[in-house]
């Protein structure tokens, strides 16, 4: 009943009805697809929602802000939600005084001296970037390391969301006091 010749159109048809169903899902998505390709404007590129300011800035003679300032942010920042953005360190940092992981212990380290934790080594650029870990240093940093302290040994890409950055201060600031 079944020779050669039929299990080979079976799967022939079974095949071709496959490219089918995959060319019209393509087609479909192409027509219909009415956000970007991917993340940023569409062209490949990520925007950048605002741009922190550091030392030797301009002193806010311009324009305003768009969205709320540091201050703001950290006044309504939630805590307990701090401690769940938290879970993003936890593979690196430790909250024991003391316990050192991949990185540097995270106890007590809002308004902590940079580099003062005893028994780690830091990268050079980290330690001339601040004099301490103030929660605008920390939002800076925590934002995009790399970009905040080239060379810094830190492999983590930032946290792109500025109520997150608050709520993780909010809750490293209840750490150790």
């Amino acid at each position: 009943m079944f020779d050669t010749m039929t299990l080979t159109k079976v799967t022939g048809a079974f095949c071709g009805a496959l490219l089918v169903y995959l060319l019209g899902a393509w087609a479909a998505e192409e027509i219909y697809h009415t956000g970007p390709k991917g993340h940023g404007d569409g062209d490949g590129h990520a925007q950048q929602a605002y741009v922190i300011e550091v030392e030797g800035g301009d002193d806010h003679g311009g324009a305003e802000e768009d969205g709320p300032s540091l201050e703001e942010l950290l006044a309504s920042a939630d805590a307990a939600k701090g401690e769940r953005v938290f879970n993003k360190c936890k593979a690196c940092h430790k909250l024991e005084d003391g316990a050192n992981g991949t990185g540097p212990h995270l106890y007590d380290v809002v308004d902590r001296a940079v580099g003062s934790v005893a028994g780690f080594g830091y990268s050079g650029s980290l330690v001339a970037v601040a004099d301490t870990w103030s929660p605008e240093n920390l939002d800076g940093f925590l934002a995009n390391p790399k970009s905040y302290a080239p060379g810094t040994k830190m492999a983590f890409s930032g946290l792109k969301k500025d109520t997150d950055r608050a709520n993780l201060i909010a809750y490293l600031e209840t750490i150790g006091q």
